[in-house]
Parts: structure tokens; C-alpha cells; sequence
């Protein structure tokens, strides 16, 4: 019996340190407070995704909306949204989905290509369709930045297989931000913050354009 007892002990703590040890586990337990001291309405447009979304702190007032809920966290890639999909979207009842995510699969290594990242947005994609049959799936198409600027062929070719899978899809919409926000086929540099990765007002105001519509209806 002490020994199943000490091996219990040493359980627990295991677990409990792999959980801490995983990326971005606090801002996942921050949301889980959140949502237990006010527990979001059902119907509310869920933005999801990485810190272009994270950041985006005005969205509400924005789009003049206070039923969105923002549970964007860190630099998530896809996979981590998988791993994360109970927290941030599943638990709910979303009126509509909004992703923005696939621009750090490919920053994370020059050896994922547009195919491996296509495959994670399938996974995840089926996950959401099989939990909400009829709930409109909004991805915004992965964005140009000055820092990034080398990556622009796989974020290209990674837009271009998503957007022609949601053309398929019952209830899916892919939204185009990767042209405006160039200018002479480049991206334009008053729109990203100093580290010319993260969008400043002027960036998201080209966001705000595109998603109005979709949003708010």
C-alpha cells in the first residue's frame, strides 16, 4: 500500500508538472478562470487562432459587437489549436467561428511545407464540423509581413489549398486579406507594428473591411 501511495504521489506530480510544461498552458488556464467566473452566452462569434487575433483587443468595438469572444492564444500553429480544441471552441455554442492560424506552421521550420499544414487544417476543420454540422467556419487567409517576407511562396500555396477545400465546403467561407495589404507587391509598412510581424490599427482596419460583412450577419 505505500508503495501504490508513493506511486500515486509521484503520478499526480507528473502530471501536474507536463501540464505546466506545455506551450501555452497558462493563457489556456487564464481562459478556463474566465470562463468559469463568466461563462461566455451561447451564440457569440468565436475568434480563434494566434496572436493576430490575441492581439486584437479592440475587436468587439471594432465590429460594434459585444457577442465576440476572442480565445486566440500565443503564437499557436494548428496543431496547437488541436491540442487546445476542448478549451477554445468546442466547450461552446458559437453563432460562428473565425480562424486565423497556419502563419506560424510555417514559420516554425523551413522543412513544413503548404501539404503538412493543409493536413492539420483538415484535422482540426473535421473536429469543428463533427461538433457543429451548421455553424459557419470563417478562415482568414494567412497574411503577408515585412519579417516573413521570405516564407510568402508556402503561405501562398498554403492559402491557395484551403481556400480551394472551403469552396466545397457546406456553410465555409475563406477571406482574402493577402492582396490588400500589399502595395506593389510588397507588404505595406505602415500597417505592422515595430516588429513588422503584428498588425497596428492600419493593419486591422484592412481586416476590419474584409470580415465586416461576414461578422455582423
Amino acid at each position: 500500500m505505500k508503495k501504490l501511495g508513493l506511486y500515486l504521489v509521484f503520478l499526480f506530480l507528473s502530471l501536474n508538472l507536463l501540464g505546466q510544461n506545455k506551450p501555452f498552458w497558462d493563457e489556456i488556464k487564464a481562459f478556463r478562470t474566465a470562463d468559469s467566473i463568466a461563462p461566455p452566452k451561447d451564440g457569440m462569434v468565436l475568434f480563434i487562432g494566434s496572436s493576430s487575433f490575441r492581439y486584437w483587443k479592440t475587436v468587439q468595438d471594432d465590429f460594434h459587437n459585444p457577442m465576440i469572444l476572442n480565445r486566440a492564444f500565443g503564437g499557436a500553429t494548428l496543431l496547437d489549436m488541436i491540442a487546445y480544441q476542448e478549451d477554445i471552441v468546442l466547450k461552446f455554442h458559437p453563432k460562428k467561428i473565425v480562424i486565423y492560424c497556419g502563419e506560424n506552421d510555417i514559420a516554425s521550420a523551413e522543412t513544413v511545407t503548404p501539404e503538412m499544414v493543409f493536413d492539420r487544417f483538415k484535422t482540426f476543420y473535421a473536429t469543428l464540423r463533427s461538433k457543429f454540422p451548421d455553424t459557419p467556419i470563417v478562415y482568414v487567409s494567412i497574411k503577408p509581413c515585412i519579417l516573413r517576407w521570405a516564407m510568402k511562396d508556402r503561405m501562398m500555396a498554403t492559402n491557395a489549398l484551403i481556400q480551394d477545400y472551403l469552396k466545397l465546403q457546406k456553410d465555409a467561407v475563406f477571406v482574402s486579406i493577402w492582396d490588400e495589404m500589399l502595395e506593389n507587391g510588397m507588404p505595406k509598412k505602415n500597417i505592422f507594428r515595430e516588429d513588422n510581424l503584428h498588425m497596428n490599427a492600419n493593419g486591422y482596419a484592412i481586416w476590419i473591411k474584409a470580415l465586416e460583412p461576414i461578422v455582423n450577419h
